[in-house]
């Protein structure tokens, strides 16, 4: 598989892949687990949280959202954050897309990741056919360092990874849906 946008999606990693097919595929597979778990859901079932925690499958849509852009616009593309983001003072309201998506209608988070996602997907396509994994992301860290594209979808990855072992348990305790994968008509 070679990443293309014009492509379908994978449903998960290839079995022996190169690097960046079998990252893409990682990545691919978090991001279906994290839409299957959310499928379907209405007002009450995307605002349900487990006590104590205020983790809610609609903050999390929200979140991941922040994150596509933020990752693969923002740190890969070094260009600002769009719309809603752009307009937030994150000063005043570091959570503001876990608190706000309490007020946020299903399709309209649903619509936000899509998305995110679909612009995360293009951005990386564009980077990847200039160069690899090993080139350097256009956003630099405050100490001056740039991460490799390799580094940001291993990242992503990883935040995805952490956010879906969540959205298993919320989305158990909403309806009983459990399983590790999608099933394969998803």
């Amino acid at each position: 598989m070679t990443y293309d946008t014009e492509q379908p999606v994978l449903a998960e990693p290839p079995v022996a892949g190169s690097e960046v097919d079998t990252l893409i595929g990682s990545l691919e597979r978090q991001r279906r687990t994290l839409a299957w778990k959310c499928e379907g859901l209405d007002e009450a079932g995307l605002r349900a949280r487990l006590a104590p925690s205020a983790l809610t499958l609609g903050g999390l849509l929200k979140h991941l959202a922040l994150v596509e852009d933020e990752y693969f616009t923002r740190r890969l593309l070094g260009v600002e954050l769009p719309r809603p983001w752009d307009a937030v003072d994150w000063d005043a309201a570091p959570d503001w897309e876990w608190r706000s998506a309490a007020q946020d209608k299903p399709e309209e988070l649903y619509a936000l990741w899509e998305r995110a996602v679909a612009r995360s997907r293009a951005n990386l396509g564009q980077v990847l056919s200039e160069g690899g994994v090993d080139q350097l992301a256009r956003h630099t860290w405050p100490d001056g360092r740039a991460p490799s594209v390799r580094r940001i979808l291993i990242d992503l990855v990883e935040e995805y990874a952490r956010h879906v072992g969540q959205a298993d348990l919320i989305r158990e305790s909403i309806d009983g849906r459990v399983g590790e994968d999608p099933p394969a008509n998803f």
